[in-house]
């Protein structure tokens, strides 16, 4: 259990962050992970498929300590939104002396897995090596999906926001995961590999990740020089890799063409122009195209989130879907579901 107790200064420093690091670190568990591998059996089956030939081992290694695992394979994140090769950039720039710590650390209540000596013995090669087969790993397994990804994070992370302006800190960390509780300046976690450990958070405050890849569980950053973090699972996971279509109603449809009704249908939730180009099969450009028709008669309105703009229905958009019947979306086997978002949030 980890209790961490919140000073002024530390209330003022919560901020979150999306990491295409830590999806890649964990999604490599996942592909270990019986109960991971159900969740995002879409994306494991191609994925186990493509990395066959290629060695996993020590990503795998420094993930599977019964303890702690080395935090230098995926460094909290500077910023909002950073890129893979920026994040590799700092983990390889990771102090020789660092690493052989935090390896040590990992594996001191036994032996060291034979794959990880040379981060003990040669750091500096075998990070570099480290670095050259997660880009490798990133490119077969990640990259093409990261705009779905980075569009499930980014929901979350404005979704959390408007839960700390609409009641502040304890607003956010009842909802965050039930393993998280608060109470009187205290967040207090009982899933973490950390045994007992009482943190007091400083000017550094708290750096908040949402994960697609991290479940059930949620992690804390605890040890120095890193940012204390606390990564838990998004909201909507279970809907990352479904294929829905949305079917607008046919009056809306008639009133407005097909892909602008199905594009307000859509936007009972915000989301970002590549989410809804995933969901409605066309480009982004053709997106953003019907989204300028829609803003400029006062439907839909954007709100920049980080690096993206998030797009919702207005007030007046919403009386125009609710006057029309509201819609459904068909799932791939042509049964109705109520009208939802891959991506969007999930119970």
């Amino acid at each position: 259990m980890i209790t961490a107790r919140f000073d002024t200064e530390a209330l003022t420093r919560v901020r979150f962050a999306i990491s295409p690091m830590l999806e890649l670190i964990r999604s490599v568990t996942t592909l270990e992970d019986p109960a991971g591998r159900a969740l995002h059996l879409q994306w494991t089956e191609e994925a186990r498929r493509l990395v066959a030939e290629l060695d996993l081992s020590a990503l795998v290694a420094l993930q599977s300590s019964p303890t702690y695992n080395p935090d230098f394979v995926n460094p909290p994140p500077s910023g909002p939104l950073v890129d893979f090769e920026d994040e590799l950039g700092v983990m390889v720039a990771t102090p020789a002396a660092q690493i052989r710590r935090e390896v040590r650390y990992a594996y001191r209540d036994g032996a060291l897995p034979p794959v990880l000596e040379p981060f003990v013995s040669d750091p500096r090669t075998a990070i570099a090596e480290l670095a050259d087969l997660m880009r490798e790993y990133w490119e077969r397994c990640l990259a093409g999906h990261w705009p779905r990804i980075r569009a499930l994070l980014e929901h979350d992370v404005l979704y959390r926001s408007r839960q700390i302006a609409d009641g502040g800190t304890a607003r956010l960390f009842s909802d965050l995961d039930p393993t998280v509780s608060w109470s009187e300046g205290v967040l207090t976690i009982t899933a973490c590999k950390d045994s007992d450990t009482v943190l007091d958070l400083d000017e550094r405050g708290l750096l908040l990740l949402p994960s697609a890849f991290v479940w059930p569980k949620v992690t804390f950053v605890t040890k120095p020089p890193w940012q204390p973090t606390l990564i838990y699972p998004a909201r909507g996971i279970g809907m990352l890799w479904s294929p829905e279509r949305l079917a607008p109603p046919d009056a809306l449809a008639k009133l407005l063409g097909r892909t602008r009704a199905q594009l307000l249908t859509a936007l009972d939730e915000p989301h970002s122009t590549i989410e809804l180009a995933g969901a409605l099969g066309i480009s982004s450009g053709g997106v953003s195209q019907h989204l300028a028709v829609l803003r400029d008669a006062g439907l839909v309105t954007g709100r920049r989130v980080q690096r993206a703009v998030l797009y919702q229905r207005s007030c007046d958009g919403d009386t125009l879907v609710v006057a029309a019947g509201g819609g459904v979306l068909y799932d791939g086997d042509g049964t109705q579901s109520p009208p939802a978002m891959s991506g969007a949030t999930g119970a």
